[in-house]
């Protein structure tokens, strides 16, 4: 299992699902419903997060123009290299690791030393279709996984599902999280919270004060070779794993790896 440096289970860790602007934005491709309350919503999630030093997992969806939405629905959005395919400034941490899908497992297992946040790239609404995240997920101990973000019929609930059969405790702060069919996305809450999930809201999770003995760098160089904003200091690399490129807030630093 992987666990902080002293070996305990991480008290929480918040999962940050699909925060970018074809989805929290009302000029992207595919705006949630609810976003008029749930940007703010957000906000208030990072900032307790920043505040009691949690360590927090994020996702990024990432298509290609020539794929046909799964659902045949919403239209083709987070295309790589667009600006829709960002995610929003106040949603990435000062250190961080950007984390590819590629198909294989090898995943570094102490992401987590000293950077706040991991962000794994996903080309479906089931992040642990990732291979690496869901190794990195299935290891990772923790007394609680804090779900919340875009959007509650699909990535939500394949996350809190997943997890749940993994034997993992899931929270979902439901007034924190995208909803574009409001009928939908109720019978998800229903049906996770069925399977055990714990439902709250952002005033419970407001409540909340962590032990914060973790305590991250605010600035770092990348373990990698990279500057964290994006220079490169040497040839070193370490596999998939880049703690600035892309950082997903350039479009010009977002690349086609694979």
């Amino acid at each position: 299992m992987l666990a902080r440096r002293d070996g305990r289970a991480f008290e929480c860790v918040v999962v940050d699902l699909n925060t970018q602007r074809d989805f929290c934005e009302p000029g992207g491709a595919c705006p949630v419903t609810n976003l008029p309350v749930l940007v703010p919503a957000l906000r208030r999630v990072i900032a307790w997060a920043k505040r009691n030093e949690t360590p927090i997992i994020s996702s990024v969806q990432s298509h290609r123009l020539w794929e046909v939405p799964a659902d045949g629905q919403r239209g083709l959005c987070c295309l790589d290299g667009t600006h829709g395919q960002r995610k929003l400034d106040f949603t990435l941490f000062p250190t961080r690791e950007c984390v590819d899908v590629d198909n294989t497992l090898a995943v570094p297992p102490d992401l987590f030393r000293d950077c706040q946040q991991v962000i794994f790239r996903k080309r479906t609404d089931d992040l642990l279709t990732n291979p690496k995240a869901d190794r990195f997920l299935s290891h990772l101990a923790a007394d609680e996984f804090i779900v919340f973000g875009n959007g509650i019929e699909c990535s939500v609930k394949a996350l809190t599902l997943a997890l749940l059969t993994r034997g993992k405790p899931v929270t979902v702060i439901v007034d924190a999280s995208g909803y574009w069919d409001v009928s939908t996305a109720d019978l998800a809450l229903r049906q996770i919270a069925a399977k055990g999930a714990r439902l709250i809201t952002l005033d419970e999770l407001a409540l909340r004060r962590l032990d914060r003995k973790i305590r991250y760098p605010h600035h770092r160089n990348g373990r990698n070779g990279h500057h964290p904003n994006g220079a490169k200091l040497n040839g070193h690399t370490r596999g998939t794993v880049s703690s600035a490129l892309p950082d997903f807030t350039s479009p010009h630093k977002l690349t086609e790896w694979d």
